[in-house]
Parts: C-alpha cells; sequence; structure tokens
C-alpha cells in the first residue's frame, strides 16, 4: 500500500534532511528532548520526527493511551523543527522496517536518517528485519547512560562495522548513502521511561 502523504498530517519537501525518532514515549522525558536537539545539531538536519508507536512488540505490557502519549509529546517537545506523529497508528504498522518504507514511499526525496538511543543499538539484532533498517537509510545513534561499551559491541555493530562514520564526519551522515551509520557521544541525561514509570507507581 502507497501511504498517502496527506494523511500523515505534516508536509516535508525534497532533499529536507529529517531525522525519525521511533518509541513508546511512555512517557516522554527530558531526555527525548535532549538527544532530539542533539541530532539535530550534530547531523545537521532540518526536522526531526517523533513517532509516537501504538505499542512495542517487544515488550509484555501495552503503554498509556496514545492520545495521552501523544499529548505529553506536544506538551514536553515544543520546537519548530520538530513534529509529533501517530504515523504508525495511521498506516497501521508495528514494527520498524516496515514503517521506514512507508515513509519513503510517501515522501520521495527526503533524505530520512533513523535516530536511536545506544541502548536500543545493543539490541537492534532481536527487531524483525533489522538489517533493513540498517540498509534502507542512514542511522544515527546518540550515547545514553550505561550503554556504549554493550552498543558498541552489539552484533549490528559488528555486522555493519564497515559502515560506520567516525564521529568527527556525523555532519555528513545524512548525505551519506546507506548503509552507514554514525555513534556521537552527546552529555548525558539520565532518564528514561521506566524508570520514570516506575516513580509514578510508586507515588500511588
Amino acid at each position: 500500500m502507497l501511504w498517502d502523504a496527506h494523511a500523515a498530517g505534516f508536509r516535508l519537501a525534497r532533499g529536507q534532511k529529517v531525522g525519525l525518532l521511533g518509541g513508546s514515549f511512555d512517557p516522554p522525558h527530558q531526555g527525548h528532548v535532549h538527544i532530539t536537539l542533539e541530532a539535530l545539531r550534530r547531523f545537521r538536519l532540518d526536522r526531526v520526527i517523533w513517532l509516537v508507536s501504538p505499542g512495542n512488540p517487544l515488550k509484555a505490557h501495552g503503554p498509556a493511551p496514545l492520545e495521552d502519549r501523544m499529548a505529553a509529546c506536544r506538551a514536553i517537545m515544543q520546537h519548530p523543527r520538530v513534529l509529533i506523529s501517530d504515523f504508525e497508528r495511521l498506516a497501521g504498522t508495528r514494527h520498524t522496517a516496515r514503517t521506514l518504507e512507508l515513509l519513503q514511499q510517501a515522501f520521495p526525496g527526503v533524505r530520512f536518517t533513523w535516530l536511536m538511543g545506544a541502548d536500543n543499538l545493543a539490541q537492534l539484532h532481536r527487531w524483525e528485519d533489522w538489517r533493513q533498517i540498517m540498509e534502507r537509510m542512514p542511522v544515527g545513534v546518540l550515547a545514553r547512560p550505561g550503554s556504549r561499551m554493550a552498543a558498541q559491541g552489539s552484533m549490528a555493530a559488528d555486522v555493519y562495522a564497515h559502515a560506520r562514520l567516525p564521529e568527527r564526519e556525523a555532519s555528513r551522515l545524512a548525505l551519506t548513502p546507506p548503509p552507514a551509520w554514525c555513534f556521537v557521544n552527546v552529555p548525558m541525561v539520565d532518564l528514561s521511561s521506566t524508570e520514570l514509570r516506575r516513580a509514578k507507581q510508586e507515588k500511588k
């Protein structure tokens, strides 16, 4: 199915460098904001889209209602170059590889870059069709607390070692044909959605 780009709720121009940050955002927090702003700067992106997923297939328990998470994302991430989207719900996708395929079909000529925290790179080989993700578009990896060693020693990092750009060349990642990925170290904000949910439950 070729996705109707107008139904996505945003417009992108050919040649734009657009980062994609996916996740349940349950809840969104300043760590998400921090890596988004770092990605805009370090990878020289024109825009970043937060892809708020209906649910994570790797997690046993479902997240909070999508509408609540979307509202929370809009409240915390107020930046003219960042878009909040429920594209996966609209397109009916559950896996990242399929979501990226549909986005590229919907917006030909846009230079997408998949963004992830280092913790996700460490487990990327568990994702469905994970090699398609690496080979479909450039991947920008932003270091998060406690995940640097595991990420750089991961299966994905090993398989695609030949496609890794040095950190000093991060600014050209979005224009590099895939497979291409770059691992950047950023000033750390030690927050996670899991810890915030746990703290909220403990207060109750």
